[in-house]
């Protein structure tokens, strides 16, 4: 899938956001999202990097000193899959990454402090 590798290559090409903040920080990695903030709200959404079918448990660790945070996995028609937050931290779910693309979309609401996203 040459197109799908263009795309995870490039895939700031396939981010949106809509975000207002003193601090906002975002580190998209294969593995992982890192996010630093301060006093932010809006959300960003992301094509994820999943090629692979298979299962994936996805862990939020959000050290936030004030404010919400929320992760939400969403497939082709950005409809969500699932929604992590402090208060739901961890999820499993099968995903068909060669033939479906999905998206993360991070929420934030008078967020600050730092949250890291992981999947394996």
């Amino acid at each position: 899938m040459p197109f799908r590798k263009f795309l995870s290559r490039w895939k700031t090409l396939a981010t949106r956001k809509c975000i207002r903040a003193v601090l906002f920080v975002f580190l998209p990695e294969k593995t992982r999202d890192k996010v630093l903030l301060g006093a932010c709200t809006g959300w960003i959404r992301h094509m994820g990097p999943f090629e692979e079918s298979r299962k994936y448990a996805f862990s939020l660790n959000a050290k936030l000193t004030k404010g919400e945070v929320e992760v939400l996995l969403l497939n082709r028609q950005k409809q969500p899959l699932f929604r992590l937050s402090k208060q739901s931290p961890s999820q499993t779910i099968e995903l068909d990454g060669q033939n479906c693309r999905y998206y993360l979309r991070w929420e934030f609401r008078h967020a600050s402090g730092q949250c890291e996203l992981r999947w394996q």
